[in-house]
């Protein structure tokens, strides 16, 4: 696999330490799905029609300008040297302004994620020590970053033996989930309550053991083989309404499904490896109460 290649290169700096970092994208644009607009009687890619929606001519690039909407129909129009003077100089500098508990960011908040790299050898060992530290301590780092013109508020977290860094949205940005219609507190029976919560341990998983695939990209891919093939192209079925049942009957059905779900096959190996430790555990208690009996005599 190619090594990746960094979109940016400066210094991670916290109080009087600085690190010589690189970010990297986190993201496989190469997964994503992408159509291009193609003229149906000669498989011509179709251009972007720069056509007013008032006048319907057709512009060129220098009749164009950016404007801001400040009330209906009413705009504000910024030229590009407006605009390069708002552009904000990289100062190469991530700046950690302070750390903060995890649970406290709103998941809201995130935006992208990229990674960040040691740059160079020497870097190495103080970004392995920052990377331990926050994973040793449950903390984040939150500072800003300027990249491509404009200022991000970034939060560096630790990932497996590096760092990541996400892109984080301006809490004003976010509405509040008191403005989504319907949402309000109800009382909570008691025994619905507890039916839930079993519900929830009986599902308790990890992301590792799920199965988490982009099924539509992976229709396409296969759609996309199908039709250079020749293929008939099937239809997906539509899945049929789902039938809505009384809370308690939905929550006892749904913890009787999870009961009968088939036990967990053990290989021959990982059993006598549970042996192992079993008897392991077993040697080590005996010999604590052999020591407490010899102290206490």
């Amino acid at each position: 696999m190619a090594a990746l290649r960094s979109i940016w290169k400066g210094h991670l700096r916290f109080s009087l330490v600085t690190i010589p970092v690189r970010v990297y994208n986190a993201v496989d644009t190469a997964e994503s799905i992408h159509f291009n607009q193609i003229h149906r009687d000669d498989n011509g890619r179709v251009g972007y029609d720069k056509k007013c929606k008032k006048c319907e001519q057709v512009l060129e690039m220098s009749d164009i300008v950016k404007g801001y909407e400040y009330e209906p129909d009413m705009y504000v129009i910024f030229e590009k040297d407006d605009l390069d003077k708002l552009k904000l100089k990289s100062t190469k500098v991530i700046d950690i302004e302070g750390f903060v508990d995890e649970q406290e960011i709103d998941p809201a908040l995130y935006d992208a994620p990229y990674y960040l790299g040691p740059d160079g050898d020497v870097a190495g060992k103080t970004y392995s020590l920052l990377s331990a530290a926050l994973k040793d301590s449950g903390k984040f780092g939150v500072g800003k970053l300027v990249l491509r013109d404009r200022e991000d508020i970034v939060l560096v977290a630790p990932k497996a033996e590096g760092l990541v860094i996400y892109k984080l949205r301006y809490p004003k940005e976010i509405r509040k989930i008191s403005d989504v219609p319907l949402v309000e507190k109800h009382a909570t029976n008691k025994e619905e309550l507890k039916l839930a919560k079993n519900l929830i341990d009986s599902m308790s998983t990890s992301l590792a053991k799920m199965t988490l695939e982009n099924k539509y990209a992976d229709a396409v891919r296969d759609m996309v083989e199908a039709k250079v093939a020749g293929e008939e192209i099937v239809a997906i079925e539509e899945p049929k309404d789902t039938e809505v049942v009384d809370i308690m009957t939905a929550l006892r059905q749904s913890i009787e499904k999870t009961k009968k779900r088939p036990m967990e096959k053990v290989s021959s190996e990982q059993a006598e490896e549970r042996a192992t430790k079993k008897s392991k555990t077993k040697a080590k208690t005996k010999a604590k109460a052999k020591t407490k009996r010899r102290t206490a005599a």
